[in-house]
């Protein structure tokens, strides 16, 4: 634990657990189908509603926190090496941060109350969460050899590529599902469609989780401090 790694490493740990504890949760429970439900199913009745929206706000905090850090480390990298230039550090941190609040709307909304909220929200975390991975790829090349090393560089490259092109059928596959509920006959008419949808937005959740892995050893690099500055009184 040594920097600032106990950010990316609570991060991965604790978002691996919200997915993990709302799907034993429901199928215990009998809520959801065993083979790929959706992640939103797996929080869409109670009680693994309210574990789902507790745990995934936490999460979504400790993203804030995470990427906020990155981004301050980043800057720091710019202001003594450069090679890139500053705005590209601050749309990355900009994205990400719109990933996070569609995260809290996904936990707030259930998929069972308001629809069209809920997706939009997951929408607005997926797409955004993957661009501001694509983002970090690019920087982490761009600075290189300082923070990571480049067989770092290549795996997020990997893990950033496996989330675009899943991303893509979550998405369009998704549209294509005319119902929305929780069990499924596998001769139903939309019945792929819907796998399909499910199976790549597990992929894109797991590959969020794997690319703030690679974060650990770099944050090692660094630490934060909070300064308080009292203003003058008159």
């Amino acid at each position: 634990m040594e920097g600032t790694s106990f950010l990316p490493t609570f991060l991965v740990i604790f978002s691996s657990s919200t997915f993990i504890i709302s799907y034993v949760t429901a199928v215990l429970r009998g809520d959801i189908d065993v083979v790929f439900p959706y992640i939103s199913d797996t929080g869409a009745e109670p009680p693994e509603s309210c574990i789902f929206g507790l745990l995934t706000s936490v999460t979504a905090m400790a993203s804030v926190a995470t990427m906020y850090a990155r981004y301050k480390f980043i800057e720091r990298l710019i202001e003594r090496t450069g090679g890139m230039r500053p705005v590209v550090n601050k749309v990355a941190l900009g994205f990400g941060l719109i990933s996070c609040f569609g995260m809290c709307v996904v936990a707030t909304f259930q998929m069972t109350v308001l629809v069209v909220v809920h997706d939009l929200g997951a929408l607005l975390f997926f797409v955004t969460g993957v661009v501001y991975i694509c983002i970090q790829t690019y920087i982490s090349h761009k600075a290189y050899p300082y923070g990571c090393s480049k067989a770092v560089c290549w795996i997020r490259t990997i893990i950033s590529l496996i989330a675009s092109l899943a991303v893509i059928p979550t998405i369009v596959c998704a549209l294509l599902v005319k119902h929305t509920k929780l069990h499924w006959d596998g001769d139903e008419k939309d019945y792929g469609f819907r796998l399909a949808s499910a199976v790549c937005e597990w992929t894109v959740a797991f590959s969020f989780v794997f690319f703030f892995f690679t974060y650990i050893r770099e944050f090692q690099l660094f630490t934060l401090t909070v300064r308080a500055e009292l203003m003058e009184q008159n």
